[in-house]
């Protein structure tokens, strides 16, 4: 047997050698039995699928999970009596716990009320497509509203209040039709203000034209503008040039004339002036003569 036949053998016999090794190995591990670990836990509540603001739970929104003991949850709910029947005052998604920050009072009902805070107001407003911010003013979101009022000919448009939160998008159908993923337009925003503020909307609405506009959240900053006025839009602008009038044809002057004007009055009344008359130098063989042309 001559060297190459005796490598080749042995390489064959070290695959077949390993692939019965890794095969025992791999039964060997699938055999053995699954331990498991208990973690102490205990049960709260959470939700069993999305749920919107204002709505009021029932037994079928909620449902019993394991939660770890290590890392507890203050305010979370271990029955689901303690929360059927109460109002959401923030969004839920699926699967996360209902703590009490998240309900309304039992007494306080369901609905959009509950979720206002103490000395705020909810105000609605029409919007369309374009005063909405073409839909972006979803709940959640914070806009300014710019007001545009009109005096006779002149216009002002400033901005009336900033960083004003949207409390909802659309009225109770349009929401309830959202959730089932229909999308339909918001004619309303309603937004969250101050007693004082919702006034100012009040008559902004009334006796102007109210437009939103949507902010970052991250920016606190307090819009500081003297608002745009049309006279002064205009003259930004700038008015287009009045055209050029032509100018008259000038009379050239005649060689030597000297215009001599004559004042008539009569019974001291002053008459019209009587028309201009010239003076003529002429030169004729030699002879220099004064002829008066009328």
């Amino acid at each position: 047997m001559d060297r190459r036949t005796r490598t080749i053998v042995v390489v064959g016999v070290a695959v077949v050698c390993a692939s019965i090794a890794s095969a025992s190995v791999y039964r060997a591990v699938t055999r053995m039995p699954v331990r498991q670990v208990e973690v102490p836990s205990t049960y709260v509540v959470t939700s069993a699928h999305a749920l919107p603001l204002g709505a009021k739970l029932t037994a079928a929104d909620v449902k019993r999970v394991g939660w770890p003991s290590s890392a507890p949850l203050t305010d979370a709910h271990a029955r689901p009596e303690d929360v059927i029947g109460r109002g959401l005052v923030v969004p839920v998604g699926a699967n996360e716990p209902i703590t009490e920050s998240k309900l309304a009072p039992r007494e306080a009902g369901a609905g959009l009320a509950p979720a206002i805070p103490a000395g705020m107001r909810a105000i609605s407003v029409r919007v369309n497509e374009v005063i909405g911010v073409a839909g972006f003013a979803t709940p959640g979101a914070r806009v300014d509203v710019l007001v545009t009022l009109r005096r006779g000919s002149d216009a002002v448009s400033r901005v009336l209040l900033a960083n004003v939160p949207v409390l909802t998008a659309g009225t109770r159908y349009d929401q309830e039709k959202t959730a089932q993923a229909k999308p339909i337009p918001s004619t309303v925003v309603t937004l969250m203000v101050t007693p004082a503020q919702a006034e100012r909307i009040a008559l902004a609405t009334t006796e102007g034209n109210i437009t939103l506009m949507l902010r970052n959240p991250l920016d606190p900053a307090e819009p500081a503008t003297p608002g745009a006025r049309l006279g002064r839009l205009a003259g930004d602008i700038g008015e287009a040039p009045a055209p050029a009038s032509t100018p008259a044809p000038v009379r050239a002057p005649r060689a030597q004339v000297a215009p001599v004007a004559e004042a008539v009055s009569t019974a001291g009344r002053p008459q019209a002036a009587a028309p201009a008359r010239y003076t003529v130098e002429a030169i004729r063989a030699g002879k220099r003569t004064q002829e008066t042309i009328p």
